[in-house]
């Protein structure tokens, strides 16, 4: 038989057309099976050894082609060095795929390999489109049986298909959005690249309820039933329209912001509503540590610490505070950067140039009470919102502050120990601050699915009032806020920090600051001293507020 034949399928007969004779599909099959003859009996074959010959290239792949192109999977793959794998693969074709009507036409032979292009039609769910392509598969000598055979591998399907993936036919996984920020304007990947993850995290939850469609398609998928890339869209879907709390012109800040510096990323927060206006991130993982970052916040955390301390007594913004140079407990010794020291200053003074030992020292007071491995933890809880289970609208990371012991609680009293952070909680506890108290961050309206958000208790005013003192006092003259801050305006204060991580020579940078009705927090991992990276970072964004 010549190569080039022509293989279809006829109201369920196959005619194979070469050299003028027309033979009937089911003798083909059984001639290359080895099976029936001419004359009465039938004789064994002799054993043949090699490469096969052009007669059993074209013979096979013709037999296979016919198999797969009726939808015989079991009779397509037992011509094939892989029977188990290509009977699954080649029923997921017709199953799976949805593809009928399909015709393949076999190309010229150039030895052992054969090239044909298929044709076929997708159907699902209504909709219909055709489908052509071309590929081509290889006749190898079987081990055992020492017959010629289709040596089976995914791109015998189709040229795409990878070890391990699939066609599959269906619906596509979320229905698509159109999301705009406060202000109606349109927020595309594109345009703001670290938004990709945010605007899959929406498309995710919320695609049906902006009123979005769903799409139909013919996609690759791996073993997972993740999605690798689309063959042929069936049905476009229709994207409904989201509104988010971002701020374009924020966003966009912000965008620029990091990517003045790798590893960073960075949140702004509505202090009155909770509203959050932008996220960016600048990170080689494509990670979204500004929601879902855990990480130390060094001596940011001490805004939470100085509440701690004034609602239990052993603080005020305007009382006496030692700051000297190291300070031990439990045979530990803390120290203050470059062992600086403060003589005669108060905990504003302590709080601006971010003096370690003035914080830590209010451990001896607490631990007389029996409190001092819980106290952070409520305040923070209770008065700034963290760790409640925050429904933001997309998946994000709220803060921890677990109960400590020993060291541990002195370390966390800086930001240090086991306290986690993201810069998203960092941003709100800044928020907290301004407000006078906690609004749980949102990035999608609270209205558009009824969600239940969480609460804390206001800041008392007087504890509110003294953390703005603080803060404030971090921005101006020798405070560690001043030099960031120096080109922001409107009513603003700020707090460093630098958290230290084990194996690493530069710690990681943090910031959060504010400016009127807007406050922000940033982190760049190994990026040094808070001031020097973060700092920038937030200065850029709340300038643009």
């Amino acid at each position: 038989m010549r190569s080039g034949v022509k293989i279809s399928i006829v109201g369920g007969v196959l005619t194979v057309v070469a050299g003028g004779v027309l033979y009937g599909g089911y003798n083909l099959v059984s001639g290359v099976m080895g099976y029936g003859g001419q004359g009465g009996s039938a004789q064994a074959a002799p054993v043949r050894t090699g490469p096969p010959s052009a007669d059993e290239t074209t013979e096979t792949a013709t037999a296979f082609l016919t198999a797969w192109a009726k939808g015989d999977s079991t009779t397509a793959a037992a011509l094939t060095d892989n029977q188990a794998v290509a009977r699954t693969e080649l029923a997921g074709f017709h199953d799976q795929a949805h593809l009928t009507h399909v015709v393949i036409t076999p190309g010229r032979r150039s030895g052992t390999t054969v090239p044909y292009t298929v044709k076929a039609e997708v159907s699902y769910d209504g909709r219909t489109a055709p489908l052509s392509y071309a590929s081509e598969l290889r006749i190898v000598r079987g081990r055992t049986t020492h017959k010629p055979l289709v040596d089976w591998r995914p791109s015998v399907l189709h040229p795409q298909l990878k070890d391990g993936e699939y066609l599959v036919t269906g619906v596509t996984g979320a229905a698509e959005i159109r999301a705009v920020d406060h202000r109606g304007r349109p927020l595309t990947e594109e345009r703001y690249p670290s938004l990709g993850p945010v605007l899959d995290g929406l498309r995710e939850k919320y695609g049906k309820k902006a009123g979005g469609t769903r799409g139909v398609e013919l996609r690759i998928e791996d073993a997972a039933g993740e999605s690798a890339r689309t063959l042929l869209t069936l049905r476009k879907g229709r994207a409904g329209t989201l509104h988010t709390t971002l701020d374009a012109g924020v966003q966009a800040a912000a965008e620029r912001a990091v990517r003045a510096y790798p590893e960073s990323s960075v949140v702004a927060v509505r202090p009155s509503t909770g509203e959050i206006r932008a996220v960016a991130n600048n990170r080689a993982d494509g990670y979204d540590a500004a929601l879902l970052g855990e990480v130390a916040p060094g001596s940011t955390m001490k805004i939470v610490t100085a509440a701690m301390m004034i609602e239990n007594g052993v603080g005020d913004a305007d009382g006496k505070a030692a700051c000297p140079a190291t300070v031990s407990w439990e045979g530990y010794t803390f120290h203050n950067l470059d062992d600086f020291r403060i003589e005669d200053g108060t905990l504003t003074d302590a709080f601006a140039r971010s003096c370690n030992t003035a914080f830590i020292k209010a451990v001896k007071p607490l631990n007389d009470r029996g409190v001092a491995g819980t106290a952070l933890g409520r305040t923070a809880r209770d008065s700034f919102g963290l760790g409640a289970d925050w429904q933001t609208g997309v998946p994000s990371f709220d803060g921890n502050v677990p109960e400590s012991a020993g060291v541990e609680t002195a370390a966390s009293y800086i930001g240090q120990g086991k306290v986690q952070m993201s810069p998203l909680a960092m941003a709100s506890v800044t928020a907290t601050v301004v407000n006078g108290g906690f609004r749980q961050p949102v990035l999608v309206p609270q209205a558009l699915d009824g969600r239940t958000l969480a609460t804390a208790r206001p800041l008392s005013p007087s504890v509110a009032r003294q953390l703005r003192q603080m803060m404030r006092a971090a921005t101006a003259g020798r405070g560690t806020a001043a030099a960031a801050m120096a080109g922001v305006g409107g009513d603003k204060g700020a707090k460093t920090g630098s958290a230290e991580k084990d194996g690493q020579s530069r710690s990681h940078s943090w910031f959060t600051g504010y400016s009127d009705d807007l406050a922000a927090a940033a982190l760049v991992q190994s990026g040094g001293h808070g001031g020097d990276a973060a700092g920038p970072v937030v200065a850029q964004v709340l300038r643009a507020g």
